[in-house]
């Protein structure tokens, strides 16, 4: 088996040898037959025919070029030679007009193929009955059974080389949609840790900015308060070295037994330890809860806790006098999450408030927490009010459990 798939192989690769190799073994079965002992033709008769032979066997080295054109060429000259040649001995040549046959069923058009093909083969057999006795003789009927096979045979050929070259097309279209996917799922990947590094690394590190710089305004004057900060300071930094560790972590190799699959994700069930470490920070929350609390899908209950983890850590960089209100309204089918910064603003400086805006690095957490909050089918808003205050809403749906997708991490 391993011969013959290397043998078709190579008669792939080369092509017009192996066109050759056929014309040539079919010349010679033809001369042997034809030729050889008492029944042999001599004479110019002889010459005639072997010439004959020669050129139907020979065009078969062309029969991938010009397919209609060897059908043809290869016809006539085997018919000169069987009327020159006379007796059953020559019939071989045959060979060479249907080896042109399948050629013209497997290389030309299918519909046009079928046609000229079976117009070929009936043509023949009228010629065989004409120069034969019976119209319906055993070695015509074999000849139009072996015409039939041959286009049969071409036409398998095509369908199984059309086929294949399906199949190769199905797998690159497979590998391109494989690598585009992957292609996806890598920005997709990329855009989530930066996402995470800003919600959970973002927070920690504007505690201690802030807290440093308390910390360096009330050295001289205040060491109590200036230890207070930089215990702040402290305990900022320590969490966010965790948050990173976990974070950067997931980037190690798959095979490393110490990296973690997710990173925890928080929740609501955190939001207390949240607003102690805000309110231990200096900012002055007020926080409500209106309606019966509903547990969240993990997907909306981490989407809930990075916004309010945002837009607290927001009021906290920017607010003059420190101080938000948080309300968390719950109804059967949906939770509404309302922050606002009820101070309005720093004086003069570069923060949300009337007229202003925030500085351009905020405008990430502003963008990451709509992205996050409409990739669940919420709304959200976020934008100063009439009355000075900076405000930012969102609706998220309290998916059932059961069939919500699984968070982030």
């Amino acid at each position: 088996m391993d011969m013959f798939g290397h043998l078709r192989r190579a008669a792939r690769r080369h092509a017009h040898l192996a066109d050759a190799t056929i014309a040539a073994a079919v010349f010679a079965a033809t001369v042997l037959t034809t030729f050889a002992g008492h029944g042999g033709t001599a004479g110019h008769n002889g010459t005639v025919a072997l010439a004959a032979a020669a050129l139907a066997c020979g065009v078969l080295a062309g029969r991938r070029r010009r397919p209609l054109a060897t059908l043809a060429v290869s016809a006539a000259a085997a018919e000169v030679f069987l009327a020159v040649s006379g007796g059953t001995g020559g019939v071989l040549v045959l060979l060479a007009p249907l080896t042109a046959l399948y050629t013209v069923a497997d290389l030309v058009e299918r519909r046009r193929g079928l046609v000229l093909g079976a117009s070929a083969v009936a043509a023949l057999a009228l010629v065989h009955a004409v120069h034969r006795p019976a119209l319906l003789g055993p070695q015509n009927l074999a000849f139009i059974a072996l015409g039939g096979l041959a286009i049969a045979a071409g036409d398998s050929s095509r369908n199984r080389r059309a086929y294949l070259a399906e199949v190769e097309q199905r797998a690159e279209r497979a590998e391109r949609e494989r690598e585009q996917d992957t292609r996806r799922r890598i920005a997709e990947e990329r855009l989530r840790i930066a996402r995470d590094l800003h919600d959970c690394v973002g927070h920690q590190l504007a505690l201690i900015s802030v807290q440093s710089n308390v910390a360096g305004q009330a050295l001289d004057r205040d060491v109590a308060g200036a230890r207070e900060a930089i215990a702040h300071v402290k305990s900022a930094s320590r969490k966010a070295l965790g948050e990173l560790r976990d974070t950067v972590s997931l980037l190690r190799q798959p095979g490393d037994p110490v990296a973690p699959t997710a990173i925890p994700a928080p929740g609501l069930d955190g939001l207390d330890e949240l607003l102690a470490s805000l309110r231990a920070s200096g900012l002055d929350i007020d926080c409500r809860v209106d309606g019966r609390v509903v547990p969240l899908a993990p997907a909306a209950d981490l989407t809930a806790y990075r916004v309010i983890q945002e837009s607290l850590t927001n009021v906290y960089k920017h607010s003059s006098r420190q101080q938000a209100r948080l309300t968390l309204s719950y109804d059967p089918h949906e939770l509404r999450i309302t922050v606002d910064d009820v101070s309005g603003g720093r004086p003069g400086s570069d923060s949300h408030g009337p007229g202003g805006g925030r500085a351009p690095g905020d405008r990430h957490g502003i963008v990451g927490m709509r992205e996050r909050v409409l990739a669940l089918g919420g709304r959200f808003a976020a934008g100063p009010r009439p009355d000075g205050t900076f405000q930012v809403t969102a609706d998220l749906p309290c998916q059932p459990l059961d069939l919500a997708p699984e968070p982030a991490p």
